[in-house]
This record gives C-alpha cells, structure tokens and sequence, in this order.
C-alpha cells in the first residue's frame, strides 16, 4: 500500500507565486504545523504553530487565515494517499485482500500521524480539496465494499459506517497506548477485520498484545492526563 509522503511534500507541491522569503514562511508554516499535529494533535493552536514556525501570528495569518486553510495545506499530500490506497485496493485480483488491506493500511496512516487520524474522524466544510478527497474515497470505498461481499469473505452486514467507527476506535486507542504500547492499534483491527469476515475467509493471525506493563504505564500516563482516575486491575503493579 501507499507510504505516507515526506515533511517537505506540501512546499515542493505548491505553485504560489510568492515572494522567496513569503514562500519560505510558508513553507516553514506547514513544516511546523505537520510537526504539531503529528505529535500532539489538531487541537493545537494557531498561535503555537506561529510560535514553533518562529513567525508572528499576523505572517501566519497573512498565509492562512483560518485553522481550516492551514489543515487542508498540512494533510492535502496525506489525503492524496488515502485516496490512493483506495485505488490501490480496487486493483487487487483478490477483492478480499484489497478490502483487508485496505483497512490496514489507512489504520496505519493513522497510527503515522496523529493529525491525520484526528482528519480521518473529522470533517471540515471549509477545506474543499480536503473534503473533495474525502468523497472520492469514499466512493472507491463502497465499491471495494461491494467486491468484498461478492467474493462471499465480506459479512452482508457490513456497512460503510463500521469504518469510521474503527478509525474513530483506532485514534481512540493511539492516543491512550502513545508511546508506550506503540502497536496497541494492530490488536485492534486484527480483531475487527476478523469480525467483518464470513466463517470461510481467510484470515490473518491476529497480532500479539502488548505487554501488560506497557499497557500499564499507558494506563497511568492516562490517569495523569486525563479524567478520572487508574484502577488497579492486575495488569501491573500499584
């Protein structure tokens, strides 16, 4: 399946037109921005994206006035290849294993960038060529759908809507494993793409689970960050 693109792809994409050194804040605007957002998310500030590209906020605002033009800028190259994937899939001999494939690989672009998978789970009115990639995958979507079921390996009961919900379950669990249970989203759609399938698809061994001290120190980082509080549930010490 398709590779997520380099840092550098949105600078090298764009015709701007722009003066050298209003191009370079540019380019510098959405290097920062891809950083921010890989690691910590879209609910990043405007002005911290200034601040980490080492421009005022008006130069920011001169080159993106609103959150939603900078997010289609950032992820523009990233929503290219989810598209891709889509096509790539449909041109599988195999339409089970273009589905399954599929699945895992825009799981996985999720599990790249934490932005992308706070996109995915998203929807920005304002970002036209965002969203207009978006509908194409979709489309190509309800067809690796179709393909799927008539193989007979796709369960009839599937509907479009099981994949936001495993990417929205997906970013749920990057956020909550981080760094310390990395590969916790593996488990995760091993277990789902198991559920989609009917008794006589193949299917892939599920992959291992985590540690549970890595789950554990998830768990407590979680109990830090977050509401609420960790119970001890025998995943690890007090």
């Amino acid at each position: 399946m398709s590779s997520p693109p380099s840092d550098q792809t949105p600078c090298r994409q764009l015709g701007t037109g722009l003066r050298a050194d209003a191009e370079r804040n540019r380019c510098r605007i959405l290097a920062a921005a891809r950083r921010l957002y890989a690691t910590e998310g879209l609910g990043v500030s405007m002005a911290s994206v200034a601040r980490e590209a080492g421009v005022g906020k008006a130069t920011l605002g001169r080159r993106f006035a609103t959150r939603e033009e900078l997010i289609n800028a950032v992820f523009a190259d990233r929503m290219d290849a989810y598209a891709d994937a889509v096509a790539e899939a449909l041109a599988d001999p195999d339409p089970w294993h273009g589905f399954t494939g599929y699945i895992e690989a825009v799981c996985a672009m999720q599990a790249a960038d934490r932005g992308f998978a706070d996109v995915l789970t998203m929807t920005f009115p304002a970002a036209k060529a965002l969203e207009a990639r978006r509908t194409e995958s979709y489309n190509g979507f309800l067809e690796l759908i179709a393909r799927a079921r008539r193989s007979g390996h796709l369960r009839e009961d599937f509907v479009p809507e099981d994949l936001v919900i495993l990417q929205m379950a997906n970013a749920g669990v990057l956020a909550a494993a981080g760094d310390d249970a990395p590969d916790a989203w593996r488990r995760l759609v091993g277990h789902m793409l198991r559920s989609y399938a009917t008794p006589d698809a193949p299917i892939p061994a599920v992959p291992e689970a985590p540690r549970p001290k890595a789950l554990y120190r998830a768990m407590v980082r979680l109990s830090r960050t977050g509401p609420g509080s960790v119970e001890h549930d025998g995943l690890g010490p007090r």
